[in-house]
């Protein structure tokens, strides 16, 4: 046991907002500055990072940097998204304890869930050791997905001002910046929910574990991130039944193939031009 987990302490309040990020001291480096001269300095305030461990009934499962805040959502949601729990109704309780640079959640997990879970590491205990190769690495890579229900995509007034609404709701990254987010916006086209992280993955655990706490219909509305659009975005949007999924920046080819074949709406929101429609009824 290491320094930082003898300093571990529990957290009674596992789903607490994001903490004030710190302010660090920076000098300002410029080539005119004269020897002996006074450099210019200020402080700026800098985006919170920690590490997180997941163990599910006593088994560590994955490690991975998040920002601290909303950690309940996140755990939901990464347990959603990476199939390892049908529904929340099979998480039955989160405990998290928090150290100098590092967290651990231990989750408690249906039975049902836990064997799929065991089952599931026995299958990749016999792949190569060597990054993604062979055909088990390839196929967590690219699993198979059950096709969402189609339902028409939201209306182009629903996405007026969007950027704008989205910066408003950021309340960390405006005082920090470096942070994603992720949202979820209803059919009248209000913001509901706003998750941040260092991560765009994480951001979108973080709104999964949300809108599944909050008992909202993932077919209703949509869900925004603010990153770039990749694959594995698309893959936890589905398997949580996400029907649309509105991006600030350009989706790759694989990813609105995949949008296609999964029934998921996806909508590219440029800066200065009208919303693109990749994926959806229209196409």
């Amino acid at each position: 046991m290491n320094d930082i987990d003898n300093q571990q302490s529990e957290i009674t309040d596992v789903n607490a907002a994001p903490p004030s990020p710190d302010a660090f001291r920076y000098v300002e480096l410029h080539d005119d500055i004269e020897p002996g001269g006074t450099p210019i300095s200020d402080s700026a305030v800098l985006a919170c990072e920690t590490a997180l461990s997941i163990s599910y009934n006593g088994i560590s499962q994955a490690v991975m940097m998040v920002t601290p805040g909303n950690i309940e959502d996140f755990v939901k949601g990464f347990s959603l998204s990476n199939d390892i729990v049908r529904s929340v109704g099979e998480i039955y309780e989160i405990t998290l304890t928090a150290g100098c640079d590092s967290h651990h959640a231990e989750v408690e997990i249906s039975n049902r869930a836990f064997w799929s879970l065991k089952n599931h590491r026995r299958q990749l205990a016999g792949t190569s050791g060597c990054g993604i190769c062979g055909v088990e690495a390839i196929e967590q890579a690219l699993p198979p997905l059950t096709p969402l229900t189609p339902v028409p995509p939201p209306q182009a007034s629903l996405l007026h001002n969007l950027r704008a609404r989205i910066s408003e709701a950021q309340e960390v990254a405006r005082s920090s910046g470096a942070l994603h987010a992720a949202l979820y916006v209803d059919a009248a086209g209000d913001i509901q929910l706003c998750r941040e992280d260092i991560g765009r993955h994480n951001a979108l655990d973080k709104l999964i574990g949300a809108m599944a706490t909050a008992r909202i219909n993932p077919q209703s509305g949509f869900a925004v991130m603010t990153s770039r659009c990749s694959l594995e975005l698309i893959q936890k949007a589905v398997r949580a039944k996400i029907s649309t999924l509105v991006t600030l920046s350009a989706p790759t080819a694989m990813t609105v193939r995949w949008a296609r074949h999964n029934n998921l709406n996806l909508i590219h929101l440029p800066h200065r031009s009208a919303p693109r429609l990749y994926s959806g009824k229209g196409i």
